[in-house]
């Protein structure tokens, strides 16, 4: 499987905010995409997603699932968290199971204890502190595979135990056959290759 980006352009709001960009990720392998604040590495991911229509260029995945789009074989995890506060932590992650397929991945509770945060599972959203709420929407990740994950800053509001979990879970998402493409300006905690954008 790869991922592949060529002679990408953005315009957002009638900005060109980049173009003329490659890119390549193969299947077990992660890409730190990095640069300044609003150089596109948050663009790149929703282009990448189908959440934004690229001004010029390709993107594809080869060796993917045929009878899916490419943004049905993407996990997006952006800056919000995508969470309903009157839902109970288990309530929302059923409800994304539910949104995503469902078909596989760890059951909820397994999701929720691999990110340490199974103790909450009744509690309303609403209660969650940031790096809780982050937790959970990292659940997601487990609960319902998908083979490519587009991740836009996956670190923040995690403290240390936290972010070893994520590093964990990426390392194996790699090893079992997936990508990973990550907008940061921190480590990611595992091996990944960098694409930076703008000067």
């Amino acid at each position: 499987m790869r991922l592949a980006g060529s002679d990408v352009r953005c315009v957002r709001g009638g900005r060109e905010v980049f173009a003329a960009l490659d890119f390549a990720v193969d299947a077990g392998e992660a890409l730190a995409v990095t640069g300044r604040n609003g150089a596109g590495k948050s663009s790149l991911l929703r282009l990448i997603a189908g959440l934004l229509a690229a001004a010029g260029g390709t993107i594809r995945l080869d060796g993917g699932d045929a009878e899916r789009t490419l943004a049905e074989q993407c996990h997006f995890l952006g800056h919000r968290d995508g969470l309903k506060p009157s839902l109970s932590v288990r309530e929302n992650l059923e409800f994304w199971r539910d949104f995503f397929g469902g078909e596989s991945g760890l059951a909820t509770e397994a999701s929720l204890d691999a990110l340490s945060i199974g103790h909450l599972s009744e509690l309303p959203a609403s209660y969650l502190s940031a790096g809780q709420r982050r937790r959970l929407a990292l659940a997601r990740l487990v609960a319902t595979k998908r083979p490519v994950w587009l991740l836009d800053e996956p670190t923040s509001a995690l403290d240390t135990q936290a972010q070893t979990l994520l590093a964990g879970l990426m390392a194996e998402h790699l090893r079992s056959g997936g990508l990973i493409v990550a907008a940061t300006h921190d480590a990611l905690g595992i091996s990944a290759r960098e694409l930076r954008i703008g000067p």
